[in-house]
């Protein structure tokens, strides 16, 4: 029996690579019909994004910013990425619409997966997660929405 994870490749509009045990650095973002997210609206997508930390996936980063969100995560055991990512997006989504009154679609169809392919290139992309508010916002001091292993 081959013990080795085979590759999987799909596309919509962007290819999306799948392989078992991989870490990916994934982005999702608002449509643009909607307006930037609020302090509170924030905060949902934080509790969404950190619910199943160590059940479903693992994390070791993630930002909400305004308008997009990052996130680095190895799924764990059976869970599958994509259903990590729908699951981000519709209950944030949701919740978004019953609480703050957000109409229509919440987010991009689409999100964007890179598989991270070395140490290397995990920590050049935590540390773009962890500088993005900033890059952002140069005057910024502090950050409520951004978090990356090690930083509690």
């Amino acid at each position: 029996m081959d013990k080795n994870p085979e590759l999987t490749i799909y596309r919509r509009r962007l290819p999306h690579w799948r392989l078992e045990g991989m870490t990916y650095f994934v982005t999702w973002r608002l449509r643009k019909s909607q307006q930037p997210l609020k302090s509170e609206e924030r905060d949902t997508v934080k509790s969404a994004i950190c619910y199943f930390d160590d059940n479903r996936y693992q994390l070791y980063a993630w930002v909400v910013m305004d308008d997009h969100c990052h996130a680095l995560v190895t799924p764990l055991k059976e869970h599958q990425l994509k259903d990590i990512m729908y699951s981000w997006k519709s209950f944030s989504a949701h919740r978004l619409q019953r609480e703050f009154g957000r109409q229509g679609a919440v987010w991009r169809d689409e999100s964007f997966d890179r598989i991270v392919r070395d140490e290397a290139e995990l920590y050049e992309k935590a540390n773009y997660i962890v500088n993005n508010p900033r890059k952002r916002w140069p005057d910024l001091e502090n950050y409520p929405w951004v978090w990356f292993v090690g930083s509690e």
